[in-house]
């Protein structure tokens, strides 16, 4: 699974800053999760996502296989 943020935010005219802004988390921990850096997403934070960016959870993912 790969989190789709930049594209939402893309989608929407917003940026990253905007965003990091709304979020309220430590740069290092926002940056990892934009860039799909991490393991692990807090329910919390997929909360937040969903509700800033007016979107589903179904919307923030897609899959993503490496090859």
């Amino acid at each position: 699974m790969k989190l789709r943020i930049l594209d939402i935010l893309k989608a929407q005219g917003r940026t990253k800053y905007w965003l990091y802004m709304q979020m309220g988390l430590s740069y290092q921990n926002f940056n990892n999760m934009v860039n799909n850096n991490t393991k692990s997403i807090k329910y919390e934070n997929l909360q937040a996502l969903c509700e800033i960016l007016d979107c589903t959870p179904n919307d923030l993912f897609e899959e993503y296989y490496d090859k």
